[in-house]
């Protein structure tokens, strides 16, 4: 397993590579350079002095996430092909920086969502990511945007990004025509034309479930099952198509069993990478984000790292969310200290399933 923390970069996060480096067991970073549109080409000049910043800092950048994927290629439309060669020019130059491993989603226009993103927990006067679908009621998706984006601590939000929601009514107005079969096709068309050269270059591509897991404002999302993930593998089948096992995202439906998800794709040799969370389901539909303690959330986290551990043990691996505690001030979800606690009981799991393996 290789321990990494996502990092925004310089003058983006509240993080520094120093605090992060000060982290016991964790040797890397997910990645993000998110001053670059979904479908513009990634520079390579950028991100070479991206990487040699972050290996200055003694630490390893061979995951990057969010290589946004432009709504053209979703929906099909002709300028798709534009924006895929783009796409492609970008797969060439992160390996050419030893990137391994692209982190990426083929949500319809929302990444993710929450209905409140400063949720106090009662038990301890923390606060964290938060969802009721019954607060979705009567709220349209714009204002939904408006609300997050009062409420990021003035940070932008992966997937929240203003230049791609700009003109979000009439992307919504376009996925009218969109159902899951056809977002389905748009997939494997766009699979079939970057998974070669990702087989050329020695990229792999880790699809991250949707957040959450079920439809929203009718929008198709054909990644929220161990079912969806079958086909999705299946579009293009190569070991460069795999999933990023993230288990928030798909634990937010209880239906989930997150253990065996991971045995299932592990054994396959299709997890490329592994966001790590617990949630606390309060609910239909309802859950807040918790610490990654086991008995402070929904998910068991012992059985999560022994699947991980039995089956994919080589994969990076990173703790997704965490809880804004001790007064700090960041963007909502990534702060330093919860999610450094978050890996040093994550790591404390590893070591006690390895050892108890080897007893």
């Amino acid at each position: 397993m290789k321990m990494t923390f996502r990092w925004f970069g310089e003058g983006r996060d509240s993080v520094s590579l120093k605090q992060i480096k000060q982290i016991p067991g964790c040797t890397g970073l997910m990645g993000v350079l998110d001053q670059y549109a979904a479908g513009e080409e990634w520079p390579l000049e950028v991100i070479q002095d991206y990487v040699k910043h972050v290996h200055e800092a003694g630490l390893e950048a061979e995951v990057i996430e969010s290589v946004n994927i432009h709504e053209d290629i979703k929906l099909g439309k002709p300028s798709r092909d534009r924006y895929i060669e783009n796409y492609i020019k970008t797969i060439k130059s992160l390996a050419q920086c030893s990137v391994k491993v692209i982190v990426y989603n083929f949500m319809p226009v929302f990444d993710w969502l929450r209905t409140d993103l400063a949720h106090v927990i009662p038990e301890d006067g923390s606060n964290s990511l938060y969802f009721d679908e019954a607060e979705l009621a009567g709220m349209t998706p714009i204002q939904i945007v408006e609300n997050t984006a009062k409420s990021s601590n003035g940070f932008s939000l992966p997937g929240w990004e203003p230049e791609r929601l700009a003109e979000l009514q009439s992307v919504l107005e376009q996925y009218q025509s969109i159902d899951e079969q056809k977002l389905r096709e748009n997939y494997k068309y766009f699979l079939d034309a970057i998974i070669p050269t990702c087989e050329e270059v020695g990229i792999v591509m880790a699809c991250h479930p949707d957040d959450p897991a079920w439809p929203i404002f009718g929008l198709p999302r054909i990644a929220h099952s161990q079912a969806d993930f079958d086909k999705i593998v299946k579009l293009h089948d190569s070991p460069s198509n795999t999933v990023c096992l993230c288990t928030g995202s798909l634990g937010s439906d209880p239906a989930n069993d997150i253990p065996s998800i991971i045995r299932h794709f592990g054994k396959m040799n299709r997890i490329g990478c592994a966001h790590v969370r617990n949630i606390k389901f309060l609910g239909h539909h309802k859950f807040r984000e918790s610490s990654h303690l086991s008995s402070d959330g929904s998910l068991d986290m012992y059985e999560i790292m022994k699947a991980l551990y039995e089956t994919c043990p080589d994969t990076y691996v990173r703790p997704d969310h965490g809880r804004m505690i001790w007064d700090e001030v960041g963007r909502p979800g990534y702060g330093l200290y919860d999610r450094a606690l978050g890996i040093a009981y994550l790591n404390g799991l590893w070591e006690a399933i390895d050892k108890n393996a080897k007893a």
